[in-house]
């Protein structure tokens, strides 16, 4: 119980992270090296080599591409529930003294909470998941010319991952415990 607490919440810290970072995607251009641009679900940052970093938000919410659209209403749902989750499982735990008189609630907490944790975990694996697989058909897509600059996967991605699984890996374990 207490290593899938311990997953679930790592997995829900990391998930809150992905969601704001501008991490998303990134861009290197060829002819400007100085300079790299990153992407992420609530806006666009151009970081350049001297340090200094500008960030501006995404104009208007209809303008973005779908699968940024629906990443952030999935990655908000995801946190939601596995804030919810986290909440719910905590009474039911066995060192947890709550409910200690009725471990039918404990156990029946314990399995919401697992099972909270588990769909958020779904939640956060299928927007970054939608988000790489778009990104990969727009990097090998053979309309556009070699010379364009073409976008990556950014930190934010492989973090998204990590807290998809470790959510749901801790939601399962909290639900089988």
């Amino acid at each position: 119980q207490a290593g899938g607490m311990l997953l679930a919440l790592l997995g829900w810290v990391s998930s809150c992270v992905t969601t704001f970072v501008p991490l998303w995607k990134s861009l290197n251009l060829d002819l400007n090296e100085l300079e790299v641009w990153t992407m992420g679900l609530w806006q666009v940052c151009i970081a350049q080599e001297e340090g200094a970093v500008e960030c501006r938000s995404h104009g208007s919410f209809l303008a973005l591409p779908p699968e940024l659209r629906v990443s952030r209403l999935l990655m908000c749902l995801s946190n939601g529930l596995g804030l919810l989750g986290c909440l719910l499982a905590a009474p039911g735990l066995e060192a947890w003294t709550a409910c200690e008189d009725r471990p039918w609630l404990k156990r029946r907490l314990l399995l919401a909470g697992g099972a909270a944790l588990g769909t958020a975990g779904i939640a956060t694996l299928v927007p970054v998941s939608w988000v790489a697989y778009n990104t990969v058909l727009d990097f090998w897509d053979d309309t556009v010319p070699d010379i364009v600059p073409r976008w990556e996967f950014g930190e934010a991605t492989f973090l998204g991952w990590f807290a998809g699984a470790f959510l749901a890996a801790g939601g399962l374990l909290l639900a089988c415990s």
